[in-house]
């Protein structure tokens, strides 16, 4: 009864114009970013981050949540028409959709996977209702060496399921931890690192920071891809799936939801996690598993429903516990500083009008997106045909615009463009961004909690085991730390092939 009063309040600060513009701004370019191959929800928030400094605490964050969740359904668009992921998360679709646009069934396929990821982003945002609060109040128990603990297997497991070597993945998450110790000392006040630069005594903004290794870094890179996407020719029709369709994809539907959701609460794992274990148990449990690959429409609707349901999941560490999932939610929590608010248990108690609006806006996001994207294919279609060479100079553009008008200072811009360039080396020497994104981000919480830790057991790192939930993080770190040495290559290179990089 308390959920229902609370999602009441939560639409009552929701319902005004200004909120549901915002929304509905964010789940169209939400949804632009899925269908545009090589761009990602991760760049866009980092985009959009300038527009936090001018705008409402509550507006800004249903933004750029909407621009997260509303990403998981433009990615089926390219994925079933073009055989192109637009995300990570829509790389299975491409395996039974675009065998079902061949056999023209395109309508079918894009009708399923909309309505799979409405029922699974909807039954994540229930989820995201019920488990947020009880997991803040939790955590408010904690003290600084839990959080110091929980900062080191969020990282672990980030850096574990990252794209390439691990021991680079742990390099780039040092690389973030580092970066974020420039500037003031937060508890001597002295400056640390700044070699003589007043500049860096704020250390380096994850605004500049995340708009260069992600977006500017995108278009280097697209820059050196010669993508050519060749439309379907077909007309695309019957976009309601057929009674048969519904028979044969309520329980993909149903399971994919459920492996989405607490796949997407894990830090590290992520949405695109789940696609792969959704399609892989549907083929596991289907009578007829010669069917996939072959234009299964399980296949399209168990994957599509697990990635939706998979980003509302990300949301309940991010509220309830202030620990990024993946690149996206790294950036939120790092929007959440900007406006000034307290990321973790607090969030939830002293900010309840955000966290319950935030819930309310994605409801009403959801029925926006399932309600919007049938009707806008065509649309989309036309987009995918610009040519990037077009695109480029826009994203560029508006990237040096936004991060001049944060302070209208052209530190930010040297900043941007430096993080740029090491985005794009990083990329082309297959060192993963999210670990350093993540490192950056959690860096204070860790050095704070650690030093406050010490500072109550004058020194002694046994504090760390003798408490038990602490002793219970770390204890998670090292086993996946240590796993690659008994596990072998092969579960390494196929957790490496379900990475998510947002």
């Amino acid at each position: 009864m308390e959920a229902l009063q609370s999602i009441a309040y939560g639409f009552s600060i929701f319902l005004t114009p200004v909120n549901l513009l915002y929304c509905f701004f964010g789940v169209i370019l939400g949804t632009l970013v899925g269908v545009l191959p090589g761009l990602g929800p991760g760049a866009t928030v980092a985009m959009l981050l300038p527009i936090v400094f001018h705008a409402p605490p509550i507006p800004s964050f249903i933004m750029l949540s909407g621009v997260c969740y509303g990403a998981q359904y433009g990615g089926s668009t390219t994925s079933i028409l073009l055989n192109i992921p637009g995300e990570t998360a829509s790389v299975v679709t491409c395996l039974d959709g675009y065998q079902m646009a061949l056999q023209g069934r395109a309508g079918a396929a894009l009708g399923m996977a909309a309505f799979g990821s409405f029922i699974g982003g909807t039954v994540g945002i229930i989820g995201l209702m019920f488990f947020a609060p009880p997991l803040a109040q939790y955590a408010l128990s904690f003290g600084p060496p839990e959080y110091a603990s929980l900062a080191v297997m969020s990282l672990t497991m980030v850096t574990y399921l990252t794209k390439g070597s691990l021991v680079r993945g742990m390099m780039m998450a040092c690389m973030g931890i580092i970066i974020s110790t420039v500037g003031m000392d937060p508890i001597t006040s002295r400056s640390r690192f700044t070699f003589g630069f007043q500049a860096l005594l704020d250390g380096f903004d994850i605004v500049f920071v995340a708009m260069g290794l992600f977006g500017m870094s995108e278009v280097l890179i697209n820059l050196d891809q010669s993508l050519k996407p060749e439309i379907l020719k077909t007309k695309i029709k019957n976009l309601f799936p057929t009674k048969q369709d519904w028979r044969d994809s309520a329980k993909p539907i149903a399971r994919g939801t459920l492996i989405g959701f607490f796949t997407g609460i894990i830090p590290g794992l992520g949405v695109s996690v789940s696609t792969f274990l959704s399609y892989a148990l549907e083929r596991k449990l289907s009578k007829h598993p010669e069917k996939f690959g072959n234009g299964a429409i399980e296949g399209v609707a168990g994957p599509e429903t697990a990635n939706n349901a998979g980003s509302s999941g990300t949301f309940i560490p991010l509220l309830s516990l202030g620990i990024p999932t993946n690149p996206s939610t790294a950036i939120l929590l790092g929007a959440l500083m900007i406006l000034g608010l307290q990321p973790g248990p607090l969030l939830i108690k002293s900010n309840p009008d955000l966290f319950w609006a935030a819930i309310a806006s994605m409801y009403i996001g959801n029925v926006m997106l399932v309600v919007l994207n049938l009707p806008l294919i065509g649309l989309w279609v036309q987009i995918i045909r610009i040519p990037y060479a077009i695109l480029a100079p826009l994203i560029v553009i508006f990237c040096e615009i936004g991060a001049y008008s944060v302070q209208n200072d052209v530190t930010g811009l040297l900043v941007m463009n430096l993080f740029g360039v090491v985005g794009y080396l990083m990329k082309r020497f297959d060192f993963a961004g999210a670990p350093l994104i993540l490192g950056l981000v959690l860096g204070p919480m860790l050095e704070n909690s650690l030093r406050r830790s010490l500072m109550m057991s004058d020194g002694s790192p046994l504090i760390f085991f003798s408490r038990p939930l602490s002793a219970v993080f770390l204890l998670i770190a090292i086993v996946i730390l240590i796993s690659p040495l008994f596990s072998g290559q092969r579960i390494r290179e196929k957790a490496i092939e379900m990475q998510e990089e947002d």
